[in-house]
């Protein structure tokens, strides 16, 4: 789960991390009230959103005085910001985060992330702050500092100054860029996050150092045990249709092609859009109803695929075992006859009650194409998607 840039930095905070002095506004008459309350200017008026480039998208901006102040936020919120990582229907713009400005002298990158095949978490941190650390580290990994921290005995001091010398600073920022550091790797282990990040942490010019952004991200399985990260939540930011799968225990995730796909089981769900590209077209979405599965929630993922208006048809892929083949027919018969259903649909089903779920099916009245087996079924979904364009 993301959360804000404002909601990570209070987080931030609470672990000893310098961040600007700043406040949120939903209104032009809040950021006013926010700049009086800083001082005279120059602020920054950033956009909160869940994603990055918002400083090219125009969704960070720097204004001189409090008389600016109203007048950029005017223009900023209620708006839709689009940037690289939002794709074309961007993320509506509800919250400002107005800070003072900052003069920066240096810009470095610290950053924690767990690396799965090590099981451990990762510390990158790097001089060359405010780039993508990904590119950076493809094209110039000399130039980024990696600390392996073992979970069993955690970050040692060692290993904070290790980071910071890497890092060629100054002696005198040894201090607070060791303990912000520690805090960001306590934040992470406390809060069981699987990123926590800052970029850019500066240098001032006076000497200090400060959080400019930060982003953090919350592991989903682990909500139950931190209820005040869980009510962070912006379902705002989130697309709808994945809010509403959650709503009725799916997993469903967006895609960018035009095959609705209704499987259960992960490793059935990458397979099957495995086998619809093998197949010349492109998954929609990833949707596992999961081995528990009722014909309600067939019901309610059929009618999540048919919101998404870039479904030119659905396939079905069902191995039968803790869902059965008849609950699953049931379900989507179901669906098909209370919903407006206007694209194909391709079922292939397999495993526990097959028969039933085949015959129920073909006693429909609907036009279902079914397939016999895996083979059967990429024909006809290619065929299909080559009709549908």
């Amino acid at each position: 789960m993301k959360i804000h840039e404002f909601q990570a930095k209070k987080l931030l905070a609470g672990y000893g991390v310098p961040i600007p002095r700043g406040q949120i506004a939903r209104t032009d008459e809040e950021a006013l009230n926010v700049a009086r309350q800083l001082g005279e200017g120059p602020f920054v008026l950033k956009a909160q959103v869940h994603a990055g480039g918002r400083g090219k998208a125009g969704g960070i901006r720097v204004v001189d005085s409090i008389a600016d102040v109203a007048r950029t936020a005017w223009e900023m919120l209620g708006k839709t910001l689009i940037t690289a990582q939002t794709g074309q229907e961007g993320k509506p713009v509800r919250t400002l985060l107005l800070e003072e400005a900052v003069n920066v002298a240096k810009e470095i990158y610290i950053g924690i992330v767990i690396d799965r095949r090590k099981a451990c978490p990762v510390i990158l941190a790097s001089a060359e702050g405010g780039v993508e650390i990904e590119r950076l580290a493809r094209e110039r990994p000399d130039r980024v500092i990696t600390e392996v921290v073992d979970p069993s005995v955690g970050l040692r001091p060692f290993q904070a100054s290790r980071i910071f010398y890497g890092l060629g600073l100054d002696e005198s920022l040894a201090r607070p860029v060791m303990a912000t550091v520690i805090g960001l790797y306590r934040l992470l282990i406390e809060k069981d996050l699987s990123l926590a990040e800052i970029n850019p942490f500066v240098v001032t010019e006076d000497g200090g150092v400060v959080a400019l952004d930060a982003k953090v991200v919350a592991d989903d399985n682990a909500l139950f045990r931190h209820p005040d990260i869980a009510g962070l939540r912006d379902v705002s930011q989130e697309d709808p249709l994945e809010v509403e799968a959650g709503k009725h225990n799916l997993n469903y995730i967006k895609l960018k092609g035009n095959v609705g796909c209704m499987v259960n089981g992960a490793g059935l769900a990458m397979a099957t859009m495995d086998l619809i590209k093998l197949a010349g077209a492109e998954p929609a979405n990833f949707l596992d109803v999961g081995g528990g599965a009722t014909a309600q929630m067939v019901k309610e993922a059929m009618r999540i695929l048919i919101f998404d208006r870039d479904v030119k048809m659905i396939f079905i892929n069902i191995f039968g075992g803790i869902l059965r083949c008849d609950t699953l027919a049931q379900g989507v018969v179901e669906a098909a006859r209370e919903l407006v259903i206007d694209v194909p649909i391709v079922v292939r089903l397999e495993g526990t009650n097959v028969e039933e779920g085949r015959r129920i099916l073909a006693g429909s009245g609907l036009a279902f194409a079914v397939a016999v087996d895996l083979a059967d079924a990429a024909k006809k979904v290619g065929e299909i998607a080559k009709r549908v364009g």
